[in-house]
This record gives structure tokens, C-alpha cells and sequence, in this order.
């Protein structure tokens, strides 16, 4: 073992310090050009997820356009079965509403219906004191 001077350990911090911020920054931009990628795959496709319902383990319920026609098919572990075939009209799809959120946006959602220890502990008190 190579015992360090004070000066030699701090540049040896630094460095490592700089290869961890590179490493990130390298993660960072090429999980975004894998993103930015996969997102232009998607787009002006026939085919598109409308709605999904967990049904239970591994079991989803699904309705698909395809097409102009509309589709309700139950995704499984191994199968997917076609259940039927649903009119647009029957339907209450919300046009114009993005319905996959950032990362922040999912993020501030969580923060916000958290709800804050001290005002728990508040209306604990409150509670007990009547």
C-alpha cells in the first residue's frame, strides 16, 4: 500500500472526482440520443396503444388502434388474445393531451401528494390534545 501525501491525495480526489463526472455526462447524453431514437421509431405508425388496464399478475387488458379501427385485446404472460372490436364513438378518448410525463413532471407529482412529516406529527397532536 502507497501511503499519499496530503497534496498527492487531493489531486488524486480531484481526478477521480473528474473521471466520475465524465463517466456521468457520457451516460447522461447517450441514454438521450438512445431515447431521441427510439421516440422517431414511433412516429406515424398505424399502430397504437389507446388505453391499458392491469388485470392482475402479468395480466393486462389493452385497447388498440389499428388502423382506424379500434381493438380490445388481454395481454398475458405468453398470449394475447383478441377480446373484440370497440367503435370510436364508444369511446372517450382525449385528443390533444400528452399523456406521457417528463421525468420532472413525474417527480414534482410524487413530492406534492407526499404528504410532510411535520404536518403529520401536527395533526397527530392536534388530535390526541381533544
Amino acid at each position: 500500500m502507497v501511503l499519499l501525501t496530503g497534496s498527492d491525495a487531493y489531486v488524486q480526489l480531484i481526478t477521480v472526482l473528474v473521471v466520475f463526472v465524465l463517466v456521468l455526462a457520457v451516460t447522461a447524453l447517450t441514454t438521450k440520443w438512445i431515447a431521441n431514437y427510439q421516440k422517431k421509431q414511433g412516429i406515424n405508425r398505424n399502430i397504437e396503444v389507446i388505453e391499458t388496464s392491469k388485470l392482475g399478475s402479468n395480466k393486462w387488458i389493452q385497447i388498440v388502434r389499428v388502423g382506424e379501427s379500434y381493438k380490445v385485446i388481454a395481454v398475458c404472460k405468453d398470449t394475447v388474445t383478441m377480446l373484440g372490436e370497440v367503435s370510436a364513438e364508444q369511446l372517450n378518448i382525449q385528443e390533444g393531451k400528452n399523456m406521457s410525463l417528463s421525468f420532472k413532471e413525474l417527480l414534482d407529482k410524487a413530492v406534492k401528494k407526499a404528504p410532510d412529516e411535520a404536518d403529520i406529527h401536527k395533526e397527530t397532536d392536534t388530535h390526541e390534545k381533544s
